[in-house]
């Protein structure tokens, strides 16, 4: 029987990711792109897929156990159409096999340590539990145990309700912190029942923003914020992005104004290189990034992802459109890799399509910068012997003090207003 090792693929720069779902058992007939696991990181839950079609036969890992790229996970049975696979999934994964010696165990890690401040424990296995895969995946996305869960449904199959109703049960007060409940000296806000002052209802929040939570106060906590704020002169770039968007439409993506942000930062990025940069792990140096890959954030069901759009300097707008596009929909669905929201070098958050007049967003460290863009007004503007209605775009920035200065922090936003103002700095 040809038994290849499928192992943990480039996951980035992760490592010992917690498995946190199995979706397989022994026996389980898989297709290529099948999920097998799901990990865990502390920016968000990715699925291990099957590199080819296969049974599997052995299961090496278990909920809790962390993982790296290059530990192997599965035992998959290459038997039938996947043969012409497994020699290429050979190469790259399995070591030379003695068949005269068995195999040695796998080795295991510990289960998943809960870090302080930062991971959540990780779920027990309830594969024998009475639930649909919709609500299996509520009780994993919110830590709840399916085993301590009693069903109310049709022969006692557990429902959302039922697990909404073990959380409610389950939440308490929680205590008052004394001498050893403070995060960085800072002590916890006191704890109180609302539910005195009147009516309330315990929504818990999803695990997505419970794992990028603690990343966000980190970032808070190190990084000296200052948030600087300049508009845009966007009148004649709207009209030629309304001219693209139209003939785009018809081919399936859309030409939004986060395209045109994408490049004019990089212009600004290549003039003043240090907000492309990261301090030093001495904090006496910066590490200077000749490369320009740019996260944007993407509102989801479930919280703020940002995935990593990569190589901007070499992509064109509508190049840069369709990826978004492709990338913003992955995003909704859940099917985050870690390539996906790793790497960046300079980030933007655009709330162009909800509303408001500015905002500070939260430098995503070790990048030393982030943009933000809200909705864009028609304003007057004179022009030295009248006024005339332009469309202005709010813009802010927010900095690393350390790394940025307030001088640097207008110039590198002024440079990106001028190069929005003029389309052709945007297209060449």
């Amino acid at each position: 029987m040809p038994l290849v090792d499928i192992k943990v693929p480039n996951i980035g720069d992760f490592e010992n990711v917690p498995v946190v779902e199995i979706q397989v058992k022994p026996g389980d007939e898989v297709k290529a792109d099948d999920p097998l696991i799901t990990l865990e990181s502390d920016k968000a839950a990715m699925d291990v897929p099957a590199p080819f079609q296969g049974k599997v036969a052995e299961i090496l890992v278990a909920i809790g156990d962390k993982v790296s790229e290059g530990s192997t996970i599965i035992k998959l049975d290459t038997a039938g159409e996947a043969k012409a696979a497994a020699p290429a999934m050979a190469k790259n994964n399995a070591k030379p096999e003695a068949p005269a010696k068995a195999p040695s165990a796998p080795e295991k890690t510990k289960p998943a340590e809960v870090k302080e401040g930062a991971s959540l424990a990780p779920l027990g296995d309830f594969g024998s539990v009475y639930a649909s895969p919709s609500v299996r995946r509520i009780a994993r996305d919110l830590d709840v145990d399916l085993t301590k869960v009693k069903g109310t449904g049709d022969k006692g199959r557990i429902t959302k309700d039922d697990v909404k109703a073990y959380i409610a049960r389950s939440i308490q007060p929680a205590a008052a912190p004394g001498g050893t409940g403070q995060t960085s000296g800072i002590p916890e806000i006191p704890a109180q029942d609302f539910s005195k002052y009147g009516p309330i209802e315990t929504k818990p929040m999803s695990r997505l923003k419970r794992l990028t939570g603690p990343n966000l106060h980190r970032a808070w906590l190190n990084v000296p914020h200052v948030t600087n704020s300049d508009e845009a002169d966007i009148t004649e770039l709207e009209a030629y992005r309304k001219e693209l968007d139209a003939t785009a439409k018809g081919k399936g993506y859309r030409v939004t104004l986060v395209a045109f942000l994408l490049k004019a930062s990089v212009s600004a990025l290549k003039e003043y290189p240090e907000v492309n940069s990261s301090l030093a792990p001495g904090k006496d140096a910066l590490i200077l990034k000749r490369y320009y890959n740019i996260g944007v954030a993407v509102d989801t069901p479930d919280g703020l992802v940002v995935p990593v759009i990569r190589d901007v300097d070499r992509k064109g707008v509508l190049e840069l459109s369709q990826e978004l596009t492709a990338v913003s929909a992955r995003m909704r669905e859940g099917k985050i890799t870690p390539t996906d929201i790793s790497g960046a070098t300079f980030s933007i958050s655009s709330l162009g399509g909800i509303g408001g007049t500015g905002f500070t967003p939260i430098v995503n460290a070790p990048e030393v910068a982030i943009l933000g863009a809200v909705r864009a007004q028609m304003k007057p503007h004179w022009d030295g012997s009248a006024f005339q209605p332009r469309l202005m775009l709010p813009l802010c920035l927010s900095y690393d003090h350390r790394v940025v200065d307030g001088a640097l922090a207008a110039r590198f936003l002024r440079k990106i207003c001028d190069a929005l103002a003029d389309v052709r700095q945007l297209v060449l």
